[in-house]
């Protein structure tokens, strides 16, 4: 059972459970995941509720799709113990520990503490919308895998323009195995392709962009085949590694 964190280390944990990696560089991959709550964006097609609450939802066995509701913000103790537990019950089948969210570097504090000891069971999967630069110079050598999913305007539907941010996290994350997500829709243009690639490119071309199909509220992609090959063509223009990757996840049925 989770215990509850001292109040020098909260961190509020949406669901742990055992899951297939459904994006990115780690498509395919089973991992640990642990999500946190809360996010400094609010994307249109999030289908996450980060809302914080005092409830954190624990998978009852690793892959069941059952959960059991403990009392939050939890500790390091408690998380590592099952993060433990599992990797001892399942042994070789999880790759790394995903900590995603909502947007886990609102925890960067406490992550730094957190992720010296989890890294001693599993390496470290960061997921981030890429926008706090100054969050991951905190925690970025326990990370040894960084996705950064980059906001496009004609999906995420940010009134913000991110661009100037992705760039200074992109050059943060430069040497941690980082690697650049984007959502795409049928709205989406050559133009949002092309900021894309200058920040890529203003960084290392070689870096790995893969362009995820968004996926509609009843399941269905919202892009035609057309259009998306169009723009991966684009990127694959001024990029050495692309690749079109829809969320796996949701075509297995998985969480």
């Amino acid at each position: 059972m989770l215990q509850r964190a001292i109040m020098s280390d909260p961190v509020y944990i949406s669901e742990l459970f055992s899951s297939i990696q459904g994006e990115g560089m780690l498509a395919g991959r089973r991992q640990i995941f642990v999500r946190l709550m809360e996010c400094n964006l609010d994307c249109r097609y999030c289908d996450t509720d980060f809302e914080k609450s005092d409830i954190c939802r624990l998978e009852s066995k690793p892959g069941s799709g059952e959960f059991i509701t403990c009392p939050q913000p939890v500790s390091l103790h408690a998380i590592s113990s099952i993060l433990e537990e599992w990797r001892l019950l399942l042994p070789g089948v999880h790759h790394s520990i995903s900590f995603t969210g909502g947007e886990p570097l609102l925890y960067a504090d406490a992550l730094a503490e957190w992720f010296p000891e989890i890294r001693k069971i599993l390496p470290i999967h960061l997921e981030t919308n890429g926008t706090m630069h100054i969050a991951l110079r905190k925690v970025k050598e326990f990370v040894d895998f960084v996705s950064m999913d980059m906001k496009l305007p004609s999906t995420a539907g940010c009134t913000e323009h991110l661009w100037d941010l992705h760039a200074l996290f992109l050059q943060e994350a430069f040497g941690s195995n980082v690697s650049v997500k984007i959502v795409v829709g049928e709205q989406t243009t050559a133009g949002e392709i092309q900021q894309v690639c200058d920040v890529i490119t203003s960084v290392d071309l070689s870096l790995p962009l893969f362009i995820q199909p968004v996926t509609l509220p009843d399941g269905t992609v919202g892009i035609s085949a057309a259009h998306l090959l169009h723009l991966q063509g684009l990127a694959s223009s001024r990029l050495s590694d692309v690749r079109v990757i829809p969320q796996m996840h949701r075509l297995l049925g998985a969480l």
